[in-house]
């Protein structure tokens, strides 16, 4: 992989990482509210996929040069 991103391109990914918290959070704090174990469902799923692409692009930034 290429490590040798353009200012934008590194830009972009905090900014997907940023939207990918809000969603977690979102998710974890919707699953305290709802009694529909399917929606329970759902979220729970949203909030596992999140923290797993939270993590992909935690990686991608630790190889970024500036």
């Amino acid at each position: 992989m290429n490590s040798n991103y353009a200012l934008h391109e590194m830009l972009e990914v905090r900014e997907i990482a940023a939207f990918k918290t809000v969603c977690i959070t979102k998710s974890k704090t919707m699953q305290a509210l709802v009694t529909d174990p399917e929606l329970m469902q759902i979220l729970q799923q949203d909030a596992t996929l999140s923290q797993q692409q939270l993590q992909e692009l935690g990686g991608v930034l630790s190889k970024v040069t500036v």
